[in-house]
């Protein structure tokens, strides 16, 4: 995994999204999910330009049932950011670029 997007789960969940001190992106994935692998360099490259501002990882949904069903995760890539431990943005499916950006933006102004 690239060095600036972390693997969250269901134990660690708490601790490193919600309890951060930055917002975090959360990238709802599975394996078999081609459009997640589409968005996925976007995402990577973008944890690179905003690191020490937003905090990225990945949470496959296969492997940690309970978070996607806690935050209403029907489809994936869905992408949500927190702040402050809650949701505060969120979007569905392989979006341009320039939206993911506008979630980072957001997020770390």
């Amino acid at each position: 995994m690239a060095g600036n997007v972390q693997i969250f789960n269901d134990s660690n969940f708490d601790s490193e999204v919600l309890s951060s001190d930055e917002p975090v992106l959360v990238d709802f994935t599975a394996v078999w999910c081609g459009p997640c692998k589409k968005i996925f360099p976007v995402i990577e490259g973008l944890a690179g330009e905003y690191a020490g501002k937003v905090k990225v990882g990945k949470l496959d949904i296969d492997d940690n049932p309970n978070t996607p069903v806690k935050y209403h995760v029907r489809a994936v890539p869905t992408l949500i950011m927190f702040k402050g431990g809650q949701p505060v943005d969120q979007i569905m499916g392989a979006q341009p670029k320039k939206r993911i950006q506008a979630m980072f933006d957001k997020a770390s102004n």
